[in-house]
């Protein structure tokens, strides 16, 4: 499933992709249908397609729509860029606090490797595919900081939505539900850390296939404790029963 890499992101096989982005876009759409609109959904909608999109770019890489791989290649690290920012932006909107300067910071970094990515020439170096994953080649000189920038707002963001769930009972499930998300995220990339320490080169990102884990958290713990519902499926069936019938 994973082999030893430096400057380059593996995932999983192309039908296990295949899988998770129309999960993640289902979701996305899910969440269109079910929840009232407003910063918390729209953050949590802005994510889930990003996340599908991260998964499109990973099983289109070999060439797909008209694109080239190295096109599909800027897609897909431009998509990974923005998560932390959203993230980010997620827990403060989830405390109902007012931190300008916070996630315009986040959102900044972000623009910046989300500008490299896919702007400058040599960004992304070529790609392999394989039977079972495909491998992207991003420039050296920008893993290390761009391992920085991502496992540092992940890392942000764990800490303060559990620090902020801790003193708000109210807000205490969706908040721990982040923090759930990005343990999600940085457990799986520790644990090959140890057991492979030559993965410590590699993008800290996703992971692919542990991304789909976020998107649960989101829909299932997140939203729920977070957002007015607009929709259900009970009350479809109410509005079901009450049309008259024709005669």
């Amino acid at each position: 499933m994973f082999r030893k890499y430096q400057g380059k992101l593996y995932c999983f096989s192309p039908p296990v992709m295949l899988a998770t982005l129309l999960i993640e876009f289902s979701f996305a759409f899910y969440v269109l249908w079910r929840y009232k609109m407003n910063t918390i959904s729209r953050l949590a909608f802005v994510m889930l397609i990003t996340l599908g999109t991260f998964q499109l770019a990973e099983y289109m890489v070999c060439g797909g729509l008209g694109w080239t791989n190295v096109e599909w290649a800027r897609v897909g690290y431009g998509a990974i860029a923005l998560l932390p920012a959203l993230g980010i932006h997620m827990v403060v909107a989830l405390a109902g606090k007012k931190k300008p300067l916070l996630v315009a910071s986040a959102y900044a970094s972000a623009a910046a490797f989300i500008g490299f990515y896919m702007l400058a020439q040599n960004s992304i170096t070529g790609q392999t595919c394989y039977a079972n994953y495909a491998v992207f080649d991003a420039q050296r000189a920008s893993v290390w900081p761009f391992m920085a920038y991502y496992l540092g707002w992940l890392m942000t963001g764990t800490i303060l939505a559990s620090t902020w769930g801790n003193k708000m009972p109210d807000r205490r499930k969706a908040l721990h539900g982040m923090s759930i998300g990005y343990l999600v995220f940085m457990l799986p990339t520790a644990f090959f850390n140890i057991i492979d320490p030559t993965t410590v080169k590699g993008i800290p990102s996703i992971m692919c296939g542990f991304a789909v884990l976020l998107a649960f958290v989101i829909v299932l713990r997140v939203l729920p404790s977070s957002v007015a519902v607009r929709n259900s499926i009970q009350n479809i069936r109410n509005t079901l029963r009450l049309q008259p019938k024709a005669d």
